[in-house]
């Protein structure tokens, strides 16, 4: 499974119009298209930072939905108004019991085999004590090294208490990988239409 994000840095005040846009035609076209297997889209208001991820059967399929998908993207970073940056990935890890209100996203550079395994092993059977816990992913560059972990909670409350144990075993993931932590962002989960299956 492969999957594709884009993300915006746009207006705050536009991310209404945004998340529109989303549900209303982005969607529904990428149901359309042979081997899609959904969106999501994470939103901060107060930085009007978005990340829209569709996932895909298989890497012929995503690379076959660009051409379509580039006027999408050029759409949605118009109404944002700001820069755009699109990122291809592995999806190595994808466990979810339900959906959630808000996400918790980490970047980490290192090895990425060691990493899935520490994800795997030590970082969910954790998550799936954690109160509050919806859903994982972990998808991967082999080309850069760099991991996009994603964490999703029934809401900002449960999402907050969780920090102190996400960033312990963020530092472990890292560590184990012999890497470091680039990035970690918080966002409201603003659409959530992924069909990823289990990938554990």
């Amino acid at each position: 499974m492969y999957a594709r994000s884009t993300t915006f840095h746009g207006k705050p005040d536009k991310i209404d119009e945004a998340i529109a846009f989303v549900k209303n035609e982005v969607g529904p076209m990428l149901d359309t298209i042979e081997g899609c297997h959904g969106l999501s889209m994470l939103v901060d208001r107060k930085t009007g930072e978005c990340i829209a991820t569709s996932s895909w059967a298989s890497e012929s399929a995503m690379g076959a939905s660009d051409e379509q998908m580039r006027p999408i993207r050029d759409r949605g970073r118009d109404i944002l108004g700001g820069s755009m940056q699109v990122d291809d990935w592995e999806i190595a890890v994808m466990h979810r019991t339900h959906h959630g209100q808000c996400c918790r996203v980490s970047w980490l550079q290192g090895d990425l085999d060691a990493m899935t395994e520490t994800v795997r092993a030590e970082i969910l059977p954790q998550l799936e004590q954690t109160p509050g816990f919806c859903s994982a992913s972990l998808l991967v560059d082999p080309s850069t090294g760099l991991a996009c972990a994603t964490t999703t909670w029934e809401d900002h409350a449960a999402m907050e208490a969780s920090r102190p144990a996400a960033d312990d075993m963020r530092s472990r993931a890292a560590t184990g990988a012999g890497g470091e932590i680039v990035e970690v962002h918080e966002f409201d989960l603003a659409y959530a239409h992924l069909h990823v299956p289990e990938l554990v």
